[in-house]
């Protein structure tokens, strides 16, 4: 099934997701790689606040690129999400709901994303270029000194991705 859907999504939007659904995406999301995945862990480990709120919100986990002149953005394709499951069943328990990156998840994750009603959401490789041409604006949030892997805010419009892992454990990964 196709669907256009804004972010952040409702929680009726989530359940309503499964396996395999093709989804464009509109609105804002959080882009954090690994170094930002572990910053936000450590901060939520000592009990310090976290620079943004997690509740409900979308991160991407994308390869930066520098920003062409006259652009916005670069390439902006998505990175290997398995990096990032160390911290993310974490970061679902404090409300994350969207997850987009590129590959499978651990089944930790997965039982986190079921126990949290979220969901994966798998970008395309290669694809760099027409994710970046989604974006329509882009602000350094947190964590500027890791430069193109700061904590961002991008607005995309019409961002194409496919439901990987939704929030009944539907998954399009051979478990």
């Amino acid at each position: 099934m196709m669907r256009e859907l804004a972010l952040p999504m409702s929680k009726e939007d989530i359940a309503s997701l499964k396996a395999y659904d093709q989804v464009f995406l509109t609105g804002p999301l959080y882009v954090g790689r690994d170094q930002v995945h572990k910053r936000l862990f450590d901060l939520l480990q000592q009990g310090k606040p976290l620079p943004i709120s997690l509740e409900g919100e979308t991160i991407y986990y994308m390869g930066p690129s520098p920003a062409p002149e006259g652009k916005l953005i670069g390439s902006c394709g998505p990175t290997t999400s398995a990096r990032m499951d160390p911290f993310s069943p974490l970061l679902l328990d404090q409300g994350l709901k969207v997850m987009i990156g590129k590959g499978p998840r651990s089944d930790e994750v997965a039982l986190a994303i079921e126990r949290n009603k979220a969901v994966y959401l798998q970008a395309f490789g290669g694809c760099g270029a027409l994710y970046a041409s989604t974006v329509r604006a882009v602000t350094t949030v947190a964590f500027s000194d890791l430069g193109p892997e700061a904590l961002l805010r991008l607005e995309v419009e019409r961002f194409p991705v496919i439901v990987a892992i939704d929030s009944q454990l539907g998954s399009v990964f051979t478990r």
